[in-house]
């Protein structure tokens, strides 16, 4: 079984108007939701064996802030440039090339093609916005990531900060 966390970056600043989108840092918000939403995942001890981000600022300081709750290194993220306003084919084709030997990847990156994805993940589950900084969590019945599009998929949980 594989389990994939998709995790939308979170809150960006927009203090800045001339700073590009793919710029855009976190917000004092954003920053303080990370750690909430890291040690919610922690409390359902869940280990993560990978941490792969768009490269754009706000997902990249998301996906290290997660590392720094796991005590991983901030080094190890896998920087994949497609996921910077990817469809959910990218997603697909991104998550079917991950590395065999991890059981549980946590993947970083935007609207609107992250709401997207989710919800060609699960039956049954429609996201109509993936709120900043929220975590959707399936577990794959495959033991191969390059079978994960063929196989059935179960939500684990959807998870984001305000949720009670």
């Amino acid at each position: 079984m594989k389990t994939l966390l998709v995790i939308r970056h979170a809150k960006s600043s927009w203090d800045i108007a001339t700073i590009s989108d793919f710029e855009r840092s976190l917000n004092e918000r954003g920053k303080s939701d990370v750690p909430v939403m890291a040690q919610r995942l922690l409390d359902k001890n869940i280990t993560i064996d990978a941490f792969v981000s768009s490269p754009a600022k706000r997902a990249k300081k998301t996906a290290e802030l997660f590392c720094n709750a796991y005590n991983k290194n901030k080094e190890d993220i896998i920087l994949i440039a497609t996921l910077y306003h990817a469809t959910p084919e990218i997603f697909f084709d991104v998550v079917e090339k991950l590395d065999e030997n991890y059981e549980t990847v946590a993947i970083f990156s935007h609207n609107p093609g992250i709401t997207e994805f989710v919800n060609e993940l699960a039956d049954d589950v429609i996201i109509n916005n993936m709120p900043t900084c929220s975590i959707f969590a399936v577990r794959a019945n495959a033991t191969k990531w390059e079978n994960f599009s063929k196989v059935k998929k179960e939500l684990l949980f959807f998870d984001y900060p305000g949720m009670a």
